[in-house]
């Protein structure tokens, strides 16, 4: 990482020229992935990088280059060419730091890419074991641990200096079930911004054995019909519906354009009375947590909505200008190539009050969507498309078979309002959310919720 003095002096001349604000990112990382197909280790992967991300504002205009030559040489020149796009002014001030000292509320015992590779790759392996031994018809595994561990320093013109160090893993399975010429498939893969001691906690056994577990089960589904029908959610990754569908469409870097189905609603109904929804950066070892954003700022909890009423945007420092906003803390990035932008971090539906067993009552036919997959959302329309990786007919209150090739369709603002239950059994899973500033970590989650009316796509008609 550069000195104090190094990037006052950055800084300083950054801002002899007509920008209002200077920033400067600076990252040290590395990334590893062990993969193992049929108890057989594939791949070890491990790739180191370092580099810093320079960016320069005048009003809402900004500018922003990188490089991974951290000379000083060349980071005068990165600095040159981007004052040059607003123009340069003779200046006597000069930017002085203030080193800032955060909590670390993310601790790690065993860190991931410290440890020894036998005692990763036993972990692998005791989840490829419980995955092959949970069926016989479990014919094939893919498997493997991904580490990560990030080291930024974020300082600016107005004095900031802070360092953040962030460190997660992530048990990955899939697996793969065959019956005559039928093959399902199944994947689970929690992780955390912990050490390996998270591991202690879900084990590699059961990580493996839920991964079969869907794969086995999805060798009985029958096609799934289609139609509108009412639609239960499970809980945990069943919130990647409220992540892509809603979530996009409250970061400001689409609400600030006008180019969000929910801009200018703030204090408005935009969901059911059952509905808190909210984004929380500060959850310890969260697998989208960071103790600072990538601006620098301390993470923070954020209701985004309230029994229906829409409360907040997710805002970073840019964005906040165009809006006349502060920072809720919610700028985020992959690394120092990307410019970063509003982001989700933990975002979660918070508990209800309904139980479980009473979301079933009254549905004549509909749905149970136990375990979601992807899809794609048009954050200016909310409109979404969203497979369904493990799903059930409900038949007079009752679950009854699996089914297949089922998938959501319609619109945030709508299933947000079609919301008429929300359970109190809140769990969070982990994946990689993709935007403007690259692919990031985030947990999505939610108790189980009922959505009264919504399409279902599916390979049979009703």
């Amino acid at each position: 990482m550069l000195k104090k003095e190094q990037l006052e002096a950055l800084l300083t001349r950054a801002m002899h020229s007509l920008a209002d604000f200077a920033e400067i990112f600076e990252e040290e990382g590395t990334n590893e992935n062990i993969s193992m197909t049929n108890d057989e280790v594939e791949r070890v992967n491990r790739t180191q990088k370092a580099g810093v991300g320079i960016r320069l504002y005048q009003g809402v205009q900004s500018v922003y280059g990188y490089t991974n030559d951290t000379s000083m040489e060349s980071l005068n020149e990165l600095v040159d060419s981007l004052r040059d796009g607003f123009g340069r002014k003779e200046s006597d001030d000069r930017i002085s730091l203030h080193p800032e000292t955060i909590e670390n509320k993310h601790i790690v015992k065993i860190d991931p890419i410290d440890a020894k590779l036998a005692d990763k790759v036993a972990l692998i392996q005791r989840m490829d074991t419980a995955a092959k031994q949970y069926d016989p018809r479990v014919s094939k595994t893919q498997t493997g641990l991904l580490s990560v561990r990030q080291h930024v320093q974020i300082s600016n013109s107005e004095g900031k200096l802070v360092q953040d160090t962030r460190t997660r893993c992530r048990l990955v399975c899939s697996a793969y079930a065959n019956e005559a010429d039928n093959m399902q498939s199944g994947f689970y893969g929690p992780g955390a911004s912990s050490g390996l001691e998270y591991f202690e906690t879900i084990t590699p056994e059961q990580i493996g054995k839920e991964a079969a577990r869907i794969a086995i089960v999805m060798l009985a589904a029958k096609d799934c019909p289609s139609g509108q029908m009412p639609v239960i959610i499970d809980n945990g990754f069943g919130g990647v519906i409220f992540h892509e569908a809603c979530g996009h469409a409250l970061e400001a870097t689409a609400v600030s354009k006008n180019q969000s189905v929910f801009a200018n609603q703030l204090g408005q109904q935009i969901a059911s009375t059952k509905v808190t929804a909210i984004d929380d950066g500060t959850i310890p070892n969260g697998w989208g947590s960071e103790n600072i954003d990538d601006e620098g700022n301390p993470q923070t909890r954020r209701v985004l909505i309230k029994d229906g009423i829409l409360q907040s945007y997710m805002v970073d420092r840019l964005n906040g200008r165009r809006m006349g906003m502060a920072s809720t803390g919610s700028a985020r990035r992959q690394s120092y190539k990307f410019e970063p932008t509003s982001r989700m971090s933990n975002t979660y539906i918070a508990p209800g009050t309904d139980s479980f067993e009473s979301m079933f009552v009254g549905i004549k036919k509909g749905l149970y969507a136990k375990k979601m997959g992807g899809g794609s959302v048009n954050p200016q329309t909310g409109e979404f498309n969203f497979a369904v990786n493990e799903g059930y007919l409900i038949e007079d209150g009752k679950i009854t078979d699996p089914v297949k090739g089922a998938s959501l369709i319609g619109t945030g603002a709508e299933i947000l309002m079609n919301i008429d239950k929300v359970s109190d059994n809140l769990e969070r899973g982990q994946g990689m959310c993709g935007s403007i500033s690259g692919s990031i970590p985030v947990d999505v989650g939610q108790p189980a919720i009922r959505v009264s009316r919504i399409t279902v796509g599916g390979t049979t008609s009703e």
